[in-house]
């Protein structure tokens, strides 16, 4: 079976296939270094922009794989989807090279929200321009956790075959396997970034927080945001913005700061960052959160008063805190950690959480450890761990990770979609070349 690895990245598509013997004949990748690192690790020099080769160039061959770029679809993103300047059009050009080469079979990931862009309309123009070019398509949102490997990273994987998918059946678990992230660590890495005094202090604090917190109850679900702790400026009609940030003298600021007696631009800077937005309105989920922390502060004041001056000097994406770690040990320092615009985020030990390309600021954290995940225990999660080479850097590693597809879960589609069908292909060239 041949295959060609479009927008290639570090290999995904072309680590898993090699080793169920398909043979790449293709590659591209825009980006030149990524481009180096394919070519030192599999002997093939991807060509560059797909955009700037002719279709008709690229070698005969039998599945498609693409991962096309999803920043026009990612909720991270900016969500111009097939209309972004940059990157929109690239499905165009796979969608091209179907019709011209026919290959029996095409593999494609993106992101979930891809599924969901635009009220659907995008993903309904996708799957027609897949059907028009002749293929049956199928669809489904898969994780690698799903198959064994500790990271919940889900993406959506379309498939296609010409000659029809009646018996094809989507490899999804009867059950979920238990993961632990302590599976792809390495001992004493001597590469490990270390946390800051800083960092430490923070979290230091925040276990404070939790340490205290009766243990009869359960810790806040939603994120806490403990600029809230004292706040009453109106939710209601319009935000302070709106209002120019006058009328407020009878109300309090972030940490409860008296908003009296303040011009509009120390009203301003005396609220949370985010009760600042430029909307005319605050949106329901928004007021929801603050009347969940502001009746969360009136229920907890006694152990919040005399612990919240020490987190007032924090940054604002650390003077919030997301518990997802329900039932657990009532301890940060047991768990993983990812720090997130929206504050500090603190998961069990089971997955990590998804790697993302557009941020390196969001690398797991092994709080046991008081460090990051390295570049080559990232590369566990993308079941890539036999990758020789890496990016020489740990931003561009990071950043390369959360761009890769997941080898192991690419692995078991294949051997859905194309397993026995690829037996007979090679007895039939076999048979062929006698």
């Amino acid at each position: 079976m041949k295959f060609i690895d479009l927008f290639a990245g570090l290999g995904g598509f072309h680590q898993a296939l090699s080793s169920r013997g398909a043979e790449c004949v293709f590659a591209s990748e825009v980006n030149s270094t990524l481009a180096n690192l394919y070519e030192e690790n599999f002997g093939l020099r991807p060509a560059g922009d797909i955009r700037d080769v002719d279709p008709a160039a690229i070698p005969n061959h039998d599945i498609l794989c693409a991962g096309f770029p999803c920043q026009p679809f990612s909720k991270a993103g900016d969500q111009k989807g097939l209309e972004c300047p940059q990157w929109g059009n690239l499905f165009d050009y796979v969608v091209a090279i179907l019709r011209l080469k026919q290959p029996r079979y095409f593999i494609i990931e993106n992101v979930p929200n891809l599924i969901r862009h635009s009220g659907g309309e995008t993903w309904s123009f996708i799957c027609e321009q897949l059907r028009e070019a002749g293929y049956d398509i199928s669809f489904e949102r898969l994780s690698p956790h799903m198959f064994g490997i500790p990271q919940k990273r889900e993406r959506a994987f379309i498939i296609g075959d010409r000659e029809g998918l009646n018996d094809f059946i989507w490899p999804l678990p009867d059950s979920v396997p238990k993961t632990s992230i302590r599976s792809v660590l390495d001992d004493s890495p001597p590469n490990a970034h270390i946390l800051n005094g800083d960092h430490l202090r923070y979290l230091e604090t925040w276990q404070e927080f939790v340490a205290a917190f009766p243990a009869n109850q359960h810790l806040p679900s939603f994120p806490i945001w403990a600029m809230e702790f004292g706040a009453d400026y109106p939710l209601d009609g319009k935000t302070p913005h709106a209002r120019g940030y006058r009328g407020l003298e009878e109300h309090m600021g972030a940490f409860g700061v008296p908003l009296a007696g303040l011009s509009p631009d120390q009203v301003e800077a005396a609220l949370p960052n985010y009760a600042r937005t430029k909307l005319k309105e605050f949106p329901d989920w928004k007021i929801d959160f603050i009347e969940k922390n502001r009746a969360f502060y009136a229920e907890h004041r006694g152990l919040i008063d005399p612990w919240i001056g020490r987190i007032k000097d924090f940054p604002p994406s650390f003077q919030k805190l997301e518990w997802n770690c329900k039932g657990a040990e009532r301890n940060v320092w047991k768990h993983i950690i990812q720090f997130r615009a929206s504050g500090i985020r603190i998961k069990k030990e089971d997955t990590a959480p998804s790697l993302i390309a557009m941020t390196t600021s969001q690398v797991p954290i092994i709080a046991w450890k008081k460090r990051y995940m390295t570049p080559r225990e990232c590369s566990r999660l993308q079941s890539m761990g036999t990758l020789q080479n890496l990016p020489n850097t740990k931003n561009g590693a990071y950043k390369a990770f959360g761009n890769a597809v997941n080898v192991d879960v690419v692995r078991t589609i294949y051997d859905a979609l194309v397993g026995a069908n690829a037996v007979e292909h090679a007895a039939g060239a076999t048979v062929a070349a006698e």
